[in-house]
């Protein structure tokens, strides 16, 4: 980034960074938020244009997405083609009052990425910083109209909807009934949208059209040399993710509207009786990103969707992957059931009470065999540290993959997991002392804690968690069409508490400040950055009263009034 080029008239600047009224900009910028939801709702176009274009104009929504790009953004910092990784708060406030989405996109940068637990690799594409913002804040426009579009079984890169909601309609879905499944993936989905079938679908103004037709042909620069994009999106590009929803958008839909009288008469058949509506319900089209399942009773009418889909993506770029698509029942088979976001879905037959089968959903065995094979490696790395290190850097794996199973049956997965930690902690301890005895290992690094015998602990206290220590806890899955864009945040901010991937002590400052951030007073929403702050500035002081939960920026701010 040239910063000659972002010099601004400091006459016009109304702010410093530091003193800029952020929730006062927060407010104003999801009030016309809302507006845009609602005029989608009732299908006032119009309404919803002049909308989109008076926010992309506010400086308070370019104010915003500067933010969420520069300071927001806690993840690795990775620079774009102009070599820049992060901004001063100068930089920040020059970018934001120079801002111009008309500007002729930048190529971004395309480094490879290891898929997990794979040999295969993925591009992901760095847009440099301004790219980035001017991305936000296109999306922060256009985001709340599709919203009020999108079908209610999508649930993968949309706000306030997550893994576990899909998980929990795949149970809703299988309710009293056994199903065949469509399970699976469309290949290379971000690399093969065709460009065009994207942008007519948008259905927006010429204006933004050709904004975003330049961002898709930006192009990227790997190894000095310059790439065309004639295909796809951008992985890595911060309105990526919502133009895959878009492209994706209207095939649970088309599926049910072509199938309703195989439907209709599968039903009538069944039951003796039903209607059209009900009949659609029958069967459900489950999508979390470039992964979908379908549901239903019959095989037949699953195969007829199979060859539905199959059409329907063509039209737009797009094919499932044939190693990934697999027809199963959840009940019979050789394999019964099948794997999804990494949970092992199956029915089981049961000879007691009414129904002759339940539905069980658990950690899959390859997600188990990963987080071994992760947890082997970093113990193996570990073989000169002290025992303290060790906890400190495997804490946090068990602690991030435990709290993902939390909302299903995951007890003997947990006590599966406990068995072979202890081995290879074992193995580890016996590795560092090879010349002690059984009890003398035992003595120095598995200690009482409550009931337990062999805590892996240090002597002051600092021990290892156990998978087994995790309550398992049900999740409530989003409610149908509901969007943070409807203004409902009693009903967002409770629901927060209840996510399945949050620390304990974070649930339960959620909890006291009844989900709104402790320095700004603003509700909390599902893509925030959350912080825990010690108010006397000890971190080893954890007692609840020393605790308040704040926004990332938030928590930045006040530690700068700190200092």
């Amino acid at each position: 980034m040239n910063s000659n080029k972002y010099v601004i008239d400091q006459q016009n600047v109304r702010y410093k960074w530091r003193t800029i009224p952020w929730r006062k900009l927060e407010k104003f910028v999801f009030k016309l938020q809302k507006r845009i939801y609602q005029a989608a709702k009732c299908n006032d176009i119009k309404k919803v244009h002049k909308l989109q274009r008076l926010l992309l104009n506010s400086m308070s929504a370019k104010l915003l997405a500067v933010r969420k790009v520069t300071q927001d953004n806690r993840g690795k910092k990775t620079a774009g083609i102009d070599g820049k990784a992060n901004l001063n708060q100068e930089e920040r406030l020059q970018l934001a009052y120079s801002l111009d989405i008309r500007e002729k996109a930048k190529p971004s940068r395309r480094i490879w990425i290891p898929k997990p637990g794979k040999t295969e690799k993925r591009p992901l594409g760095i847009p440099t910083i301004s790219e980035r913002a001017k991305e936000t804040l296109m999306r922060m426009a256009i985001e709340p109209e599709w919203e009020a579009k999108f079908e209610p079984n999508t649930y993968g890169f949309r706000p306030g909807r997550s893994c576990h909601d899909a998980i929990e309609a795949i149970f809703i879905a299988l309710g009293g009934k056994t199903a065949f499944i469509l399970d699976a993936d469309i290949s290379g989905c971000f690399d093969q949208i065709d460009q065009n079938a994207l942008l007519k679908k948008l259905n927006t103004t010429p204006t933004f059209r050709k904004i975003i037709r330049g961002w898709l042909k930006a192009g990227v620069m790997e190894d000095g040399k310059f790439k065309p994009t004639k295909r796809g999106t951008i992985q890595g590009g911060t309105i990526s993710p919502l133009l895959a929803c878009v492209a994706l958008y209207g095939l649970e839909q088309y599926v049910k509207q072509v199938l309703t009288n195989e439907l209709f008469q599968f039903m009538k058949k069944k039951r003796g009786q039903g209607s059209y509506e009900e009949a659609k319900q029958s069967i459900s089209v489950i999508f979390y990103a470039d992964d979908f399942v379908i549901i239903h009773e019959s095989e037949e009418i699953i195969l007829k969707a199979k060859v539905l889909v199959e059409e329907w993506l063509k039209t737009i770029g797009l094919e499932l992957k044939p190693s990934k698509a697999r027809i199963t029942h959840t009940l019979k088979g050789e394999k019964p059931g099948f794997d999804f976001l990494g949970f092992r879905v199956r029915q089981y037959p049961i000879n007691h009470g009414k129904r002759s089968h339940k539905t069980i959903i658990t950690p899959s065995r390859e997600s188990m065999k990963q987080h071994t094979y992760t947890i082997k490696h970093k113990l193996r790395k570990l073989r000169g540290e002290s025992q303290e290190a060790v906890i400190k850097h495997i804490n946090p794996i068990i602690r991030g993959w435990c709290q993902y199973y939390t909302s299903v049956v995951s007890c003997k997965a947990f006590g599966l997991l406990d068995h072979i930690m202890f081995g290879k902690l074992w193995k580890w301890a016996v590795y560092k002392h090879h010349n002690k005895g059984k009890r003398w290992i035992k003595e120095k690094y598995f200690k009482k804690y409550g009931n337990d015998n062999w805590r892996f602990m240090t002597s002051n206290g600092v021990n290892l968690t156990r998978h087994g220590d995790y309550v398992i806890k049900g999740h409530i899955k989003v409610k149908g069409t509901k969007s943070p864009y409807d203004g409902d945040w009693v009903y967002w901010g409770n629901r927060l508490k209840k996510v399945p991937d949050k620390p304990a002590r974070m649930i339960n400052l959620l909890k006291l400040q009844q989900g709104k951030c402790d320095y700004c007073q603003l509700w909390f929403k599902n893509d925030d950055i959350l912080e825990v702050h010690h108010k006397d500035q000890n971190k080893k002081n954890n007692i609840t009263k020393n605790l308040s939960l704040l926004h990332g920026h938030c928590h930045d701010n006040l530690h700068r009034k700190c200092a």
